[in-house]
């Protein structure tokens, strides 16, 4: 049995809104709307930017840089030293995110854009050598991308899904297409994995996130 109501149109409304977004990032925005690009939700956003500035973060990954909303709340809560690598197979995108970035003095060597597919940029990757990889990108390749995040996170390191809810459809068994499949056994495999720690945030469209667990040591290793 449930413990608490569920949560009031209203109530997800004043704590989506609950960070407020700056004329940079409804600019963004704006962007997105012309372009068709769907970004992550200013809750959502804040989520990022808090997991972000808890990890002190200085190496991200994005997958899906779209105009750069969800980028520049990362940035915002990386170290001031600290890189975005954000992927996306649009150019275009790629080119309005360097402008939000720029709007908001990024210094251009913290935002590495690489334009081209998550799955064939993210192999070429380093091992072990980021805090947090943010997944927006295809909905049917996010169980590719949690095994390549999992190879990319330092342990300690952090995950992150968005639209981990897909519309509501997720937690709707009779819903059975391609993305809405994919996004629920994403969750059931990180759920069931040992070596994450996994919170299913209600935020915008949902956002899965799931820390990679230190490991021990093996002796004479």
């Amino acid at each position: 049995m449930p413990t608490t109501t569920p949560i009031k149109p209203a109530s997800w409304s004043y704590a989506e809104s609950f960070v407020a977004e700056d004329e940079i990032l409804a600019a963004a925005r704006s962007r997105a709307d012309e372009v068709g690009v769907t970004p992550i939700g200013s809750g959502g956003g804040a989520a990022l930017r808090f997991l972000a500035s808890v990890l002190d973060a200085r190496a991200v990954v994005e997958i899906g840089t779209g105009t750069g909303v969800s980028g520049l709340w990362l940035l915002r809560g990386m170290r001031a030293d600290g890189v975005l690598t954000t992927v996306d197979i649009e150019a275009e995108h790629q080119r309005l995110a360097k402008e939000t970035f720029s709007e908001a003095g990024i210094p251009p060597n913290r935002a590495r854009t690489i334009a081209g597919a998550g799955l064939d940029v993210l192999p070429r990757l380093t091992d072990g050598h980021y805090d947090l990889v943010f997944c927006d990108g295809d909905k049917r390749e996010y169980a590719a991308y949690l095994k390549e995040a999992l190879r990319l996170l330092r342990p300690g390191g952090v995950v992150v899904f968005d639209n981990a809810l897909w519309h509501d459809r997720v937690a709707d068994p009779a819903q059975r297409d391609e993305e809405t499949v994919s996004v629920r056994d994403l969750g059931r495999a990180v759920l069931e994995h040992e070596a994450l720690v996994p919170v299913l945030l209600p935020v915008g469209d949902g956002l899965l996130a799931a820390k990679k667990e230190w490991a021990p040591e093996v002796e004479g290793a």
